[in-house]
């Protein structure tokens, strides 16, 4: 409440998730756009909406792509504020794969600033690297209903069938095996350790163990939220 009774309006938060490959920061954003109406900011889907709608910096973008050159961070940015200024934004954002180094939370910042909002929070997913290794290297699905299992977690009751559908044709992705995981893991934290330097000194960090339940996890999240919406 405010000082003259009426109900203090709700902040709308701009908060940041990171976390490596597998920390469940798809879930979990999708639990806090769920709860919170918050809405999830993809860099990719950004830029795939951006090139579609045809704006001024998705020609840009488009432009880079089809040379076959990195869409530069100074388009991004430009994509990322003209999707800020999108009124279904008003409830607060989730940012998923931006920044990843430091010059783009610079430039991050800015961007705020011009609209008279910061971040409020950088969330990061914090995991074990060999249980990592062991939990994403370990999926496999059934070919034909999508339905996933895992080595260790969630084997069929019938061994290579699949509980749902009964099919017997299982796949696992090229790249969820054990050396390519931890080749991910490292490159995570080589990358993020100075976004955490960053943000830490923002006060803006947070840190969340993400190797326990999903719902565990959530209520913390959900706890960050509330504490930064005011």
């Amino acid at each position: 409440m405010g000082m003259d009774g009426t109900r203090t309006p709700t902040k709308a938060p701009v908060l940041i998730l990171l976390g490596p490959p597998g920390a469940g920061k798809g879930t979990q954003a999708r639990t806090l756009e769920a709860e919170f109406g918050l809405i999830q900011l993809s860099t990719g889907d950004m830029l795939r909406a951006a090139v579609k709608a045809g704006t001024e910096a998705g020609r840009a973008a488009k432009a880079k792509m089809e040379a076959g050159a990195l869409v530069s961070d100074e388009i991004v940015t430009r994509i990322l504020a003209d999707r800020l200024a999108e009124p279904d934004t008003a409830k607060g954002v989730i940012l998923d794969g931006f920044p990843r180094t430091t010059a783009q939370a610079e430039a991050l910042d800015a961007i705020l600033a011009e609209r008279g909002q910061q971040i409020d929070a950088a969330i990061s997913l914090e995991v074990d690297d060999a249980e990592m290794v062991t939990r994403v290297s370990g999926r496999f699905t059934c070919a034909g209903c999508g339905e996933g299992y895992h080595d260790q977690y969630k084997t069929p009751a019938k061994p290579d069938t699949c509980d749902k559908c009964g099919g017997t044709e299982m796949t696992r992705r090229a790249d969820d095996n054990a050396d390519t995981v931890k080749s991910r893991l490292e490159a995570y934290h080589a990358q993020t350790a100075p976004l955490l330097t960053y943000y830490d000194g923002k006060n803006a960090l947070h840190r969340i163990p993400a190797m326990g339940a999903i719902d565990d996890i959530a209520r913390e999240l959900a706890g960050v939220v509330h504490s930064v919406r005011g």
